[in-house]
């Protein structure tokens, strides 16, 4: 078992396995946009946009500008956009670094075109039409109007169109037909007009395998490249899950019957037995519901996770597996053996989704990043030019180092 208290292992090689299923199902799609927000729903940002990158991605996806200029500072070179709002104190930072920034309403329009142009830079701007998230983005009606208006303003690049799909089943949804009209209606009367629409992006991992398919030249995936895309979906199956969580054996402990373990003693032990901790909690992703409910992977069996989750600590029930010692490892989250546990299980078993499972790993969790040796080692190149690429960022964040770009071989427990 490796020195770190808990690992989260990353599978380089499942990664580029699934952005090729993706890539397959892109259709017309001539770029896939990796969504890496919330540091790679856990993986680590970083490491994973260089390795995307090499995977041939064409651009990034992040949630905030933090995120965006966190990328640039780890080295990644290529189109990165915030998908959700920037705040009035971030746009400097943003325009400088020719991070583009998806386009909510006329307001920010108005205060995008008036920094650009005391900068004399140019803001590269997606214009996202609310089709049916009611969340961020321009009603349908108005889409067309402020896209004239980017347009016509001195200092704006219209570097894309977007729409984001609200149901998590795509395609088996009926209400993702819906938006999905609403968004051809604009693009339709869009394409009429004698000025570029930039990328064109609507399909999301849910969408891309449900078979909902358009004139996009670009696809944006998040969980489908994580290998996390819901089971009932079509397709899931041919995905490899990129994420394991593992911990170890730090204590055992012989209890007699009736012996409580945990906050609140609401587990007691119904005969003598062993109990495991391990270093492990819900701080580091173990989902506090699954006390009392989840299992973990211990010398290729299954054990009973007993008692609450804490912050730091799980404790597991080991009577029924012979030779457990300090030290063994733990698998919370991947295979062992013939036994696997997968995300989708703990999920269900906590009551969540998979994506709040794999955006709760800590950031004391080491990551441990696996495979990778077929594809180039180079550092991430520019891809070739592209008329919404935008200039080279003016101003690099401070104390910007590259990122480690050649994952190194691990063993697995």
């Amino acid at each position: 078992m490796d020195t770190l208290r808990a690992s989260a292992e990353v599978d380089l090689d499942a990664l580029a396995h699934n952005l090729d299923r993706v890539r397959q199902r892109a259709g017309n799609a001539r770029r896939l946009m990796l969504v890496a927000k919330a540091d790679a729903y856990g993986l680590g940002a970083v490491a994973i946009a260089h390795h995307a990158l090499r995977c041939g991605v064409s651009a990034i996806g992040v949630g905030t500008s933090f995120e965006a200029l966190e990328l640039l500072r780890g080295g990644v070179r290529a189109p990165i956009l915030v998908l959700g709002t920037v705040v009035e104190e971030e746009l400097l930072a943003c325009l400088r670094n020719a991070v583009h920034i998806g386009l909510h309403s006329a307001d920010r329009r108005a205060s995008l075109q008036e920094l650009a142009r005391s900068l004399g830079l140019i803001a590269h701007v997606h214009l996202n039409v609310d089709t049916g998230m009611g969340r961020l983005g321009v009603p349908p009606e108005r889409a067309l109007e402020l896209l004239d208006e980017v347009h016509a303003s001195s200092h704006l690049r219209l570097a894309g169109v977007m729409s984001h799909v609200s149901s998590p089943d795509g395609g088996l949804d009926p209400a993702t037909a819906l938006q999905k009209a609403r968004f051809d209606r604009f693009l339709e009367a869009a394409r009429r007009r004698p000025c570029p629409t930039g990328w064109v992006h609507f399909a999301n991992s849910a969408a891309l395998f449900t078979g909902v398919e358009g004139d996009y030249d670009t696809v944006r995936t998040g969980i489908a490249a994580y290998g996390a895309l819901p089971s009932h979906l079509p397709g899931a199956r041919e995905l490899l899950p990129v994420l394991s969580l593992r911990s170890q054996v730090v204590f055992l402990k012989d209890i007699p019957a009736g012996t409580p373990v945990g906050y609140g003693s609401h587990w007691r032990a119904p005969r003598p037995t062993r109990i495991a901790t391990l270093s492990i909690g819900y701080d580091d992703g173990v989902p506090w519901r699954l006390g009392d409910q989840g299992e973990v992977l211990l010398r290729g069996r299954r054990a009973p996770l007993v008692g609450r989750v804490s912050m730091d600590y799980t404790t597991v029930d080991v009577g029924d597996i012979d030779g457990v010692q300090v030290g063994d490892a733990a698998t919370l989250i991947g295979a062992d053996g013939e036994q696997r546990i997968s995300i989708e299980e703990v999920a269900e078993r906590a009551g969540t989704i998979p994506y709040e499972v794999m955006c709760s790993v800590g950031k004391r969790v080491g990551r441990v990043y696996v495979g990778g040796e077929d594809l180039p080692r180079a550092p991430a190149r520019r891809p070739p030019a592209d008329p919404v690429q935008g200039p080279e960022p003016a101003e690099r964040p401070e104390n910007a180092t590259a990122a480690r770009t050649e994952p190194r071989p691990r063993a697995r427990p």
